[in-house]
């Protein structure tokens, strides 16, 4: 239906456009936003016959990880492309116009609809030296798909994925002697480190963005124990939104290779967030995330009892243990192998154990760029 205005509602949010109304997603947001009823425009309405939204979006849902990996890589290569850019304007003081990463995060939502393997195998490809611009990119997707799996409505998506694109923005203010020290930061230091927040807050404020979604951003450091930072907010003083980007933000950080330490396996990382909730995280949101992420999360490395190295494409829900493959390199002969999908669920071959790149001396990412994302 065409909505032409707003017939009644609580409080004084106003429409900013007309427009048609697409999704039940959008309707359930502008009853949270207070709207009672609208006057609709029937003269405009879609006739019964033509595709709803529904028929229009379940196909996205069908792509497969091949169709959908190339365009995955694309994203993902704009996404630190307009990262850097932001980071010098805000270097140089700068205006940032929302409205461009805005754009971006909708596209990026719009992949994860389509095929959320895509992304999520592209968050598990790293560039030395380039933690800073993919940290945040990462965070946006994970953050996207979480939320897909909690199954919020689309706008809270988009504004989480948004906010995670964004929550790092402040770092380029911190000196790099001490964003990249490769040991320990002095107390000193620390401090100096944890205003990144402080930093990133009055960007956003110049930029404009809801309040909401700099409350979100600035609570990624809050611990539910109230040792955190910046305001060393506890408990209930941490929205739901703050509470998961806390989540994936640690998730991501203790996942990639550092400057300072190797990153650890996927495993691990949720191993340490389980054991420090409900302490510091929301203990429902973790095991909530752990479900969504997997045994064995999309992009990470597996090898087989095949004795072969395989990166895991898709989970079977069902099954965590089974999941479906792409095998590439043969540990047994010591050398690379085109590429072959495998569903675990109907194979005679299992996974032995989660592994990383540098246990075989894998150039993974060179492999990846030219034999899986094509």
């Amino acid at each position: 239906m065409y909505v032409d205005s707003i017939a009644q509602q609580n409080g004084n949010l106003q429409i900013k456009s007309r427009g048609r109304v697409k999704t039940y997603a959008a309707i359930t947001a502008m009853k949270k936003q207070g709207i009672v009823s609208l006057i609709i425009d029937l003269s405009k309405q879609l006739p019964i016959e033509e595709p709803t939204p529904q028929v229009e979006e379940s196909p996205e849902q069908d792509i497969s990880f091949a169709d959908e990996i190339g365009k995955a890589a694309k994203l993902h290569e704009k996404g630190k492309v307009l990262q850097r850019r932001m980071m010098q304007a805000v270097d140089k003081g700068l205006p940032i116009d929302i409205a461009i990463p805005q754009e971006f995060t909708k596209n990026l939502v719009s992949s994860i609809d389509r095929n959320p393997n895509a992304l999520l195998c592209m968050t598990k490809i790293r560039e030395k030296d380039s933690y800073l611009l993919e940290h945040s990119l990462n965070v946006a997707i994970l953050l996207a798909n979480f939320a897909n799996y909690l199954d919020m409505p689309e706008d809270e998506v988009q504004e989480l994925s948004l906010s995670g694109f964004l929550h790092d923005i402040g770092k380029i203010k911190v000196p790099d002697d001490i964003l990249h020290k490769p040991g320990r930061l002095t107390d000193q230091e620390m401090v100096v480190m944890r205003d990144h927040v402080y930093f990133g807050v009055r960007v956003l404020e110049d930029m404009g963005i809801p309040e909401r979604m700099i409350e979100t951003i600035s609570q990624h450091h809050e611990r539910l124990d109230g040792y955190g930072y910046p305001d060393g907010a506890r408990g209930d003083e941490i929205g739901k939104f703050g509470r998961m980007i806390a989540i994936v933000d640690t998730y991501d950080a203790i996942t990639a290779d550092r400057c300072y330490k190797a990153g650890m396996p996927s495993q691990k990382a949720l191993k340490i967030l389980h054991e420090d909730a409900p302490i510091k995280y929301d203990q429902h949101l973790v095991e909530q995330f752990i479900k969504c992420i997997g045994v064995y999360p999309v992009g990470s490395l597996v090898k087989l009892s095949s004795e072969k190295i395989a990166v895991v494409i898709k989970q079977n829900e069902n099954h965590p243990l089974k999941p479906r493959v792409k095998v590439f390199y043969s540990v047994r002969s010591g050398h690379y192998l085109p590429p072959a999908e495998i569903d675990l669920l109907h194979s005679q071959y299992r996974v032995d154990k989660a592994v990383m790149a540098s246990e075989f001396k894998l150039d993974f990412n060179r492999y990846f760029n030219e034999s899986i994302a094509i």
